[in-house]
């Protein structure tokens, strides 16, 4: 187990569930209509797949800019998801866009 965090592979793994997860949500929106939306799922989707590649980088001690250039793009898709979200004061909920 200890060669699985090591190598950074259980880092893989979790990418690859992220990814069946984003193909099965976007899958049932498409059935059925309901679920999140697609522009924030995407976005708070990579926001959590940057930090993954950020652990994958410090797990396998890569250069410190790839760990900085993933911390950067999660900040980004953050605030992307942020943005998509956002709705001012006193105004209603937008509807989510699909």
């Amino acid at each position: 187990m200890s060669g699985l965090f090591a190598s950074g592979r259980i880092v893989d793994l979790i990418l690859a569930l992220t990814v069946l997860e984003w193909l099965a949500l976007t899958a049932y929106r498409r059935r059925t209509g309901r679920g999140p939306a697609p522009g924030p799922l995407a976005a708070n989707l990579l926001a959590g797949i940057c930090l993954l590649l950020a652990v994958r980088a410090a797990l396998v001690d890569t250069w410190w800019g790839w760990l900085a250039l993933c911390l950067a793009g999660s900040l980004v898709a953050h605030l992307a998801d942020l943005g998509l979200r956002w709705t001012p004061a006193g105004s209603p909920p937008r509807p989510e866009r699909g």
